[in-house]
């Protein structure tokens, strides 16, 4: 499938590495907004088109999946650009910036029946499945708490501490906490209190959330923009205690008892880096006639942005 890029950043960049190596895809063009940097951005990942525009680039016949690598404040823009032109698109987390985009992407995805779906790789891997069987296994026993968090010294990066370009932990990386949680725990919330600190710039810094359900389980979030964490997601039972390395990618799952003895290591599958399985999915979906994602369907999406505009509106935002 001949895929294009929408934006030439960092993301894009990384993404790339891992298409180049990918034999169900073709890298077929880039746009950014300058020609020159999207030029050198196909010289450099072997992209045989490169456009000045957007929408030039939309309207070529020969594109068959685009992936939106442009800055969260964009996304809401750039799918609806995708949707116009009747291009199948993934979009990087954070889908958009509010639940009321999201709300306005579906509509207008299912109204046109234009695939569209957010690239959050962890809902695509292995390793989804992998963690859930092992906490209906019973092997930790009930489970009454988890732990998640993720931080990474980013606060240099212009697009994380400039609000115009929605910046903030929350959008960037508190996501992926946000979706381990429901991913392991589902989505039947009781309520959710948070705490949070702002940089200079106004955006959200560092954050801690805490979600309660209604069966009585409680999650605990951690995200910041400044240290460099664990990125451990653990899950407490009454029969011992699960450890995920790497909630963002997930490259251990280690299972330890009640006297913290390890009882069960569960490997995950070999990957080119992870990213690979948001497009084998999406590709399978398009070339069957879906609209959305089976990991990931637009409704998914929404929710998400409206547990997180719940917990900006306790912040006053």
């Amino acid at each position: 499938m001949n895929i294009a890029i929408l934006g030439a950043g960092g993301i894009a960049g990384t993404v790339s590495r891992t298409l180049e190596q990918m034999k169900e895809i073709n890298c077929y063009a880039v746009a950014a907004r300058d020609l020159a940097r999207a030029e050198k951005f196909a010289a450099d990942h072997g992209y045989a088109r490169a456009y000045g525009s957007y929408e030039e680039m939309l309207s070529d016949p020969a594109v068959e999946l685009v992936y939106i690598a442009t800055p969260h404040s964009h996304h809401f823009e750039h799918m609806k650009l995708c949707i116009e032109h009747g291009k199948p698109a993934l979009c990087e987390k954070a889908f958009c910036e509010t639940a009321e985009q999201a709300r306005e992407i579906a509509r207008l995805a299912k109204e046109k029946k234009v695939y569209v779906a957010e690239a959050i790789w962890p809902r695509y891997m292995p390793s989804r499945t992998l963690i859930n069987d092992a906490l209906a296994s019973g092997i930790i026993g009930k489970v009454y708490t988890l732990t998640a968090n993720l931080s990474y010294p980013i606060s240099h990066v212009e697009r994380i501490i400039r609000p115009e370009l929605a910046g903030g932990a929350l959008l960037d990386i508190g996501v992926y906490g946000i979706n381990f949680m429901l991913m392991h725990f589902g989505e039947d919330i009781e309520r959710i209190e948070s705490s949070v600190r702002f940089a200079d710039t106004g955006v959200d810094s560092d954050e801690s959330i805490t979600v309660f359900y209604r069966d009585g389980r409680m999650a605990v979030l951690t995200h910041s923009i400044y240290p460099r964490s664990d990125r451990k997601g653990i899950f407490h039972g009454d029969k011992g205690y699960m450890v995920v390395e790497n909630i963002n990618n997930p490259s251990d799952i280690n299972i330890y008892d009640t006297s913290d003895r390890l009882i069960k290591h569960i490997e995950i599958p070999k990957q080119i880096s992870g990213y690979e399985y948001e497009f084998i999915e999406s590709i399978d979906c398009i070339k069957n006639g879906l609209t959305e994602s089976r990991s990931m369907p637009l409704d998914e999406s929404v929710k998400m942005m409206e547990l997180m505009d719940t917990v900006r509106r306790g912040w006053g935002k």
